[in-house]
């Protein structure tokens, strides 16, 4: 899969996502978060559990016929185990965050995993991304502030636990691209770390949740689309395009879920987009781009110039 391929995949993603945001914002009427994000997660590794089983019998299938054959080591089983439960936490902290503090702080401390994802590239993995990623990210970050309002509210209790949830979703982006590359079994990786994040939800939720059949009734279409689209769909599609694109890119085009955001709530909740939520969109929208243009640019005027010498 070319790399542009792979960037459109999670455009996709977050264009499913951000289409989402305002079916989960609706669901937490019916019940708690950690309940939500365990029945939503439970769903989806439910849903793509036949596309797991079909991919671990090819991988095996097509490694018989060679020296190496395929199987997933205990350190595969850990990180699998690990991404699942990165991915529970970012889900559940934010929920959490959101319910203590406003949409405009919300929405900008969330956006922090852009310039986030790239910074602990480079001091836990020692890997520095292209130089076109920090101006990306720095344009994101501007966008995700106006689309915020322009004006963040006093701290509050809320942002702490969303600011948690911004750090353990760049975590999530680091984790997910590299064990996908790993296994080179996308579908197996989305499916694990979708019952592991859902068993913690369950689990948690028992302990601290109440939960009643008509709640689950109510917030039944949510946890549909949560499950099947959001989650199934969605992280599906980020495992798989992350496999070709570098993490710190992956943030900055991933970020394009607050534009998204933005526009499911103009048409499904009538919310008005003002002159400073349209700026913030473009200039998250130039960040994306930027990721995507800067370094193919580069790479021909690199051509060009061995050209040149030649």
């Amino acid at each position: 899969m070319r790399r542009l391929h792979a960037n459109a995949l999670l455009l996709l993603a977050a264009l499913v996502w951000g289409a989402g945001f305002s079916v989960q914002s609706l669901a937490m009427a019916h019940m708690g978060p950690a309940y939500f994000t365990g029945l939503r997660f439970v769903l989806a590794a439910l849903a793509l559990a036949p596309l797991a089983v079909w991919e671990v019998r090819k991988r095996r299938a097509e490694s018989q016929q060679t020296d190496n054959p395929w199987k997933l080591t205990r350190l595969d089983a850990l990180g699998l185990v690990a991404v699942g439960t990165i991915l529970f936490l970012a889900a559940w902290l934010q929920q959490v965050g959101i319910k203590g503090t406003t949409v405009a702080n919300a929405g900008f401390i969330t956006a922090l995993y852009v310039p986030l994802t790239p910074l602990l590239a480079l001091l836990v993995l020692r890997r520095p991304p292209h130089p076109a990623v920090w101006p990306a990210a720095a344009a994101c970050l501007a966008g995700a502030y106006l689309m915020a309002g322009g004006a963040l509210d006093v701290m509050r209790d809320g942002d702490a636990w969303v600011l948690a949830g911004a750090l353990f979703w760049a975590c999530h982006i680091l984790l997910v691209g590299a064990l996908s590359m790993r296994t080179q079994a996308p579908f197996l990786v989305s499916a694990v770390q979708f019952a592991v994040c859902g068993l913690w939800g369950v689990a948690l939720g028992g302990a601290t949740e109440s939960l009643s059949w008509a709640g689950v009734m109510g917030a039944m279409p949510m946890i549909l689309y949560a499950g099947l689209f959001s989650a199934g769909v969605g992280f599906t599609l980020q495992v798989v395009g992350q496999r070709h694109t570098p993490a710190a890119d992956a943030a900055v085009i991933l970020s394009a879920e607050t534009v998204f955001a933005a526009l499911a709530g103009a048409v499904v909740l009538g919310e008005r987009l003002g002159a400073l939520e349209l700026t913030g969109g473009a200039l998250i929208l130039a960040g994306v781009l930027a990721v995507e243009l800067l370094p193919l640019w580069a790479k021909k005027r690199r051509r060009r110039a061995e050209i040149r010498q030649s």
